[in-house]
């Protein structure tokens, strides 16, 4: 019995689906998946604010970066939805969209990973942020209090560092900095050692 061909997603496919889920396209099928839970909006959020002030405003940092919140891109036949993403400034000034999405590969995204979205996270969507040429990859799991730091060299993503708990995080492409990993979960700090 002949099977057949299953049809490529397209964009109106994506702007179809209801509003509370995150739509994407991924190698041709559409994924969707609910809005992140609480725990993971408000890791992003701090994130943003640790991030923001030395690399995006320039205050305690070099500048030069600009951030954004689940942005949409467009890197291919690909609609990805990372949860947060970073430009070096210089990349996105001269092609700033119009659009509701991006079509220059950022050169950092962070994945908050959970349970519904870690498969895309680690497969699909880092095998297209591979190919858009993404230089900086992190993995932050707020349930396990880690954060996973990566670069891509020769094509392949190299593992730089793990950290857990309330360990300092120093890491490219923001190692100008360092600040403690429980800066970003302030609801679910770890616990105080007893002596």
């Amino acid at each position: 019995m002949a099977q057949t061909a299953k049809r490529a997603a397209t964009y109106d496919d994506l702007l179809a689906v209801p509003e509370p889920l995150v739509a994407e396209i991924l190698f041709g099928e559409l994924i969707t998946h609910p809005r992140p839970a609480a725990p993971h909006v408000i890791t992003a959020a701090a994130l943003v604010q640790v991030l923001g002030p030395p690399f995006q405003a320039g205050i305690g940092g070099p500048g030069g970066w600009v951030f954004a919140v689940e942005p949409e891109l467009h890197l291919g036949e690909h609609v990805a939805v990372p949860d947060l993403a970073a430009w070096r400034i210089e990349r996105l000034s001269s092609t700033l969209p119009k659009t509701a999405w991006f079509g220059v590969a950022p050169n950092w995204v962070c994945e908050l990973l959970s349970p519904s979205t870690e498969r895309f996270d680690r497969g699909d969507k880092r095998l297209i942020f591979t190919e858009a040429g993404v230089a900086h990859a992190w993995y932050v799991n707020p349930v396990l209090r880690m954060l996973e730091a990566y670069e891509l060299r020769e094509g392949k993503w190299v593992t730089l560092d793990v950290f857990f708990d309330d360990q300092e995080v120093t890491a490219p492409p923001f190692a100008e900095i360092s600040f403690p990993l429980n800066r970003l979960w302030p609801l679910n700090p770890p616990p105080i050692p007893q002596a």
